[in-house]
């Protein structure tokens, strides 16, 4: 924070800011996690440990630790959507030395996934350095739910949704049956219905899925129960975030209207207005990072906003242009590669 700005926040509030309201501000937690901490011990002061909810602090002057780490009260609210291709994992970093997340997304500061893809899935990804949001998208007692498009060897039964439905059980890493059941909101597409008019495989039909929770392969692992393979597995949404007509690779900052949006919708109290991205900065934000060595270009795609259709609903968004198309099978186990774009605006690409 600048130090203009920190004079003129202190002659507006000179007695500061309630601590907990400064915790969620900087993303720790929400606000009733703040005051548990607060009354648990953990945050201290300027060296000293606060226990009483409503202490005042000044964001940016006092020093603020929790469990002993410096807790950044200047740090601005950063919230990034992007479409995860296949073959990049929803890591910060790779032990492994492949691909990973990070690389698609401009580097304005440090960003966490919230949730994960698996690494042959893809879809709307969000990272942000928000720590109460993703808490609240991601634990299952809030049950937020996430939206996806799954496309399957052979054409599910309704013996099988209402299994699925019901729940069904699922091992473990060590191959014992877990307590809980594992369930999903399941629904058949219509016959012919394709992803953004790209055909569907010969033998293969897509389903709708809903999960208000988010174990490891949890689709996967619930489909292959009840006898199926998944071919592909898109998500669509998550709360109110859709993927829109985002290409693989390619992301886009929320706007300040998406992120009041979003935490309303998790119960989660704004308090002042979420900082986001004019529209301008997010033209100029949505182009990716230098390209690597032997990366190729790739064609512009829509920004994928608030009030635009959904692609992955109705297969083709409003009157956009549509899609060459590929061999039937083209999409079974190859994996498409994330899009680039120039400096200079070109619109070529990869498939």
């Amino acid at each position: 924070m600048c130090a203009k700005k920190r004079e003129r926040r202190q002659e507006e509030n000179p007695a500061g800011e309630r601590l907990q309201k400064v915790l969620a501000h900087a993303g720790v937690a929400s606000r009733r996690a703040s005051e548990e901490y607060i009354l648990q011990g953990r945050v201290r002061v300027n060296g000293e440990i606060v226990r009483e909810l409503g202490t005042r602090v000044r964001p940016g002057i006092d020093r603020i630790e929790l469990d002993g780490r410096p807790v950044d009260t200047t740090t601005e609210r950063l919230y990034y959507l992007l479409y995860k291709p296949t073959g990049y994992l929803s890591t910060t970093t790779d032990p492994h030395g492949g691909h990973n997340v990070m690389e698609l997304v401009p580097q304005r500061g440090r960003l966490y996934p919230v949730g994960r893809l698996d690494l042959e899935s893809e879809g709307l990804l969000l990272l942000t350095n928000d720590g109460a949001l993703t808490e609240r998208l991601t634990h299952p007692r809030y049950e937020h739910a996430k939206e996806y498009m799954v496309l399957v060897r052979g054409r599910i039964s309704l013996e099988d949704i209402e299994k699925l439905e019901s729940g069904v059980l699922l091992e473990d890493e060590d191959g014992e049956e877990e307590e809980r059941l594992a369930r999903a909101r399941v629904s058949r597409m219509a016959s012919g219905w394709t992803w953004r008019d790209e055909p569907t495989p010969r033998g293969y039909r897509w389903v709708r899925f809903v999960l208000k929770e988010g174990r490891k392969r949890q689709i996967r692992r619930m489909l292959e129960t009840v006898g199926y393979r998944v071919a592909r597995l898109i998500r669509v949404r998550m709360g109110t975030l859709r993927l829109g007509d985002l290409e693989p690779g390619q992301g886009r900052w929320l706007s300040a209207e998406e992120v009041s949006e979003l935490r309303r919708s998790v119960g989660l109290e704004s308090g002042r207005r979420a900082k986001g991205r004019s529209p301008q900065d997010r033209g100029r934000d949505r182009a990716q990072p230098p390209r690597r060595t032997g990366d190729r270009p790739a064609r512009r795609s829509g920004s994928g906003g608030k009030g635009q259709p959904e692609r992955g609903e109705s297969g083709r968004a409003g009157n956009a242009p549509r899609q060459k198309r590929r061999s039937p099978t083209a999409d079974i186990g190859k994996r498409r590669q994330p899009t680039r774009r120039h400096d200079n605006g070109s619109r070529k690409g990869r498939s």
